[in-house]
C-alpha cells in the first residue's frame, strides 16, 4: 500500500500545481472529520495558546491546518521528484540570504512549519554550501527510504541520525557546514527543560542554544511559507543576542521569537504535534 501511494506521489509532480493543492483541500478535509484523536490535539493545542479566541476561531483554523498539512504532503512529489527547474520557480528565496554565505558556522533555526521540507529543499538546491540536518528513523522502511531520498535530492547534504549524537553535527557546524535544526518540538524531559511557549509550560529541547554556543555559530531563523504559487523560503537576520551562557533563558527566548512567527501564519504550523504532552511534576497532560 505504500508504495502505491508513493508512486501517486511521484506521478502528483506532472499535475499543475492548483490541481495538487485543490487535492490537499480534499484530503485535509476529510482528515478532519475522519481522524478525531489527531483533530482533537489540534483543537487542544489552540485553545491553549490562543484562550482568547472563540470557539468558532479555533474550529476554523484547525480545519486550515489540516488543509495546509496534507497540499505540504502532497506538495513533497514535485519538491522530491518534479523537473529541478519547475521546483526551482516554485520556491522563491527572499529576505536576508546573504546570511548563508561564506563558511562562518551557523545554525538555522527552522521551525516545524508545514513547508520544512520545502524551505531544506530550497537552500540545498538554491546556495552553493554543504547543509546538514538531523533525521529521526520512520518506522516504515519504504517511506523512510522515500523521505532520505528526497531530503537527499539537491546538493551535498548530510543527514545525521539522532543515535549519531552531538559530536559529528558540532564538527560539521565548524568545518563551515550549516545546520537545519528543528527544535520546537516535545522530545521528552530527558535532557530537555520547561519553558513557556503561549504562556503554557512546554518541554523544550535547548539543542538550539547549545549546537549555537558548542560552535560558536551564528543563528539564523528561516521561515516557510505556503503561497498560492509553491513556498516563501524568507531568512531573518542573524540574532545578535544569541546564544548566551544560559541555555534556558535561550530556549524561552526561542519560544517567544518563535510566537511571533506563528502569529504571522497560524495555520501553517505544526500543531497536530503533542506540544504539551509533557508535564511538569503534578500536571495532568491535556490530551
Amino acid at each position: 500500500m505504500t508504495r502505491f501511494l508513493l508512486t501517486l506521489l511521484r506521478l502528483s509532480a506532472m499535475l499543475p500545481l492548483s490541481w495538487v493543492r485543490a487535492l490537499g483541500w480534499v484530503l485535509g478535509r476529510v482528515l478532519y472529520g475522519v481522524v478525531g484523536a489527531r483533530r482533537r490535539v489540534v483543537l487542544t493545542n489552540l485553545r491553549l495558546c490562543f484562550p482568547h479566541w472563540s470557539e468558532a476561531e479555533v474550529r476554523q483554523v484547525a480545519r486550515h491546518t489540516f488543509d495546509y498539512f496534507a497540499k505540504a504532503w502532497l506538495d513533497r512529489g514535485w519538491l522530491w521528484h518534479g523537473n529541478p527547474a519547475l521546483v526551482k520557480k516554485r520556491l522563491r528565496l527572499t529576505g536576508a540570504v546573504q546570511e548563508l554565505d561564506g563558511t562562518a558556522p551557523t545554525v538555522i533555526f527552522a521551525p516545524h512549519f508545514v513547508g520544512l521540507d520545502a524551505g531544506w529543499t530550497a537552500i540545498t538546491q538554491q546556495l552553493p554550501r554543504r547543509f546538514t540536518t538531523i533525521y529521526t528513523d520512520q518506522a516504515n522502511k519504504v517511506a523512510d527510504a522515500w523521505i532520505l531520498q528526497g531530503r537527499k535530492r539537491f546538493g551535498t547534504a548530510r543527514l545525521f541520525g539522532r543515535i549519531d549524537g552531538v559530536k559529528p553535527i558540532v564538527a560539521a557546524l565548524k568545518a563551515g557546514e550549516p545546520l537545519y535544526l528543528l527544535p520546537d518540538m516535545n522530545f521528552g524531559p530527558q535532557e530537555s527543560v520547561f519553558v513557556p511557549f503561549y504562556g503554557v509550560s512546554a518541554c523544550t529541547v535547548p539543542s538550539l542554544s547549545r549546537f549555537a554556543r558548542m560552535s560558536r555559530a551564528k543563528v539564523v531563523p528561516l521561515l516557510s511559507r505556503m503561497t498560492r504559487d509553491g513556498y516563501d523560503i524568507d531568512v531573518l537576520p542573524a540574532w545578535t543576542d544569541f546564544p548566551t551562557a544560559d541555555s534556558k533563558a535561550d530556549t524561552a527566548l526561542m519560544n517567544l521569537r518563535l510566537q511571533s512567527y506563528i502569529d504571522s501564519m497560524p495555520a501553517q504550523y505544526y500543531w497536530v504535534h503533542k506540544r504539551f504532552k509533557d508535564r511538569p511534576d503534578g500536571e495532568a497532560p491535556p490530551y
